[in-house]
């Protein structure tokens, strides 16, 4: 296991945390082992459980040499994720309770919203998506700043703030909802008036629309109405040979011939107004009219 060493002469767990509580839990009589609880040992049991000796592995020095030495050990096969090795840098009272409410069992965050976060919260991953979001992306200098704060008051808000939000914008949860960046489509329409009714019907009509590709990306396109979220399914190769002769070559706009491998499949009439993914609403355009044309 591998313990920081924190600057109040305290340690932080960074790797084994599961296996460490559930010693202690054993030890506490949480749960039993062979149909014995703890204090059903006998006494030399009892003394031998509790004398017996850890491996540990205790990290000391600057940011940067935790930083350095632990990434050694995760070449070396302890295969600790990004975030743990984050938590060894930046160890202390912040942490600490941030990790109570986003990374251990039964922890507030999965109980409230683990239905929308993917990753596994045991492996700092629920912890890591949350500053990911309070942070604009910027984890190390955010973890920076509060590492020495007493408590993680500034996050745990922040995320339930998020889920009420999510509930409050969406009236029925989908698989789909799982895993998406709510943080900053959050931050950036909090405070617009929504019609959830409206939005309701909307989503119905996407998840049945076979050329949506991404029904995940759903809920980022009827907030931000940009269809690039939601990978509007593309011409076949034979679609586009079948256009390609049909127009003799020639693009549909500038009437230039071309190769087939210089030219494009085009939604006649574009799928946000109406057009569907079909033969007869398919073009070929040269690339440099159809990204005029798409405004790319």
């Amino acid at each position: 296991m591998y313990w920081a060493v924190r600057e109040d002469g305290n340690f932080e767990i960074i790797d084994g945390q599961q296996r460490t509580i559930s010693l202690c839990q054993y030890a506490k009589g949480d749960f039993y082992r062979h149909g014995l609880y703890f204090d059903n040992l006998p006494d030399d049991k009892q003394d031998a459980f509790l004398n017996y000796r850890l491996m540990i592995y205790l990290c000391s020095g600057t940011a940067s040499e935790k930083l350095d030495w632990f990434k050694v050990v995760n070449i070396a096969g302890a295969e600790l994720s990004d975030q743990e090795l984050r938590n060894a840098v930046y160890p202390g009272p912040w942490l600490a309770d941030a990790k109570r409410y986003f990374s251990r069992k039964n922890c507030s965050a999965n109980n409230l919203g683990g239905q929308y976060m993917n990753g596994e919260y045991e492996r700092q991953e629920f912890l890591e998506t949350i500053i990911k979001w309070r942070s604009g992306g910027k984890i190390e200098e955010y973890m920076a700043q509060h590492q020495h704060d007493e408590n993680a008051n500034d996050l745990w808000p922040y995320f339930q703030t998020i889920i009420s939000w999510i509930e409050a914008t969406f009236q029925t949860y989908r698989k789909e909802m799982k895993g998406i960046g709510w943080g900053p489509l959050y931050d950036q329409f909090k405070d617009e008036k929504l019609d959830t009714g409206q939005i309701e019907d909307r989503i119905k009509k996407l998840l049945e629309d076979e050329d949506v590709s991404n029904k995940k990306g759903i809920y980022a396109y009827i907030l931000t109405g940009k269809e690039k979220h939601l990978n509007i399914r593309a011409f076949s190769d034979s679609q586009k040979r079948e256009a390609y002769e049909r127009q003799d070559g020639k693009c549909a706009i500038c009437q230039e011939t071309f190769d087939i491998a210089e030219m494009e499949a085009d939604h006649i009439t574009p799928w946000h107004a109406g057009g569907k993914t079909l033969p007869e609403n398919c073009q070929i355009l040269c690339r440099e009219d159809n990204r005029r044309k798409s405004g790319k």
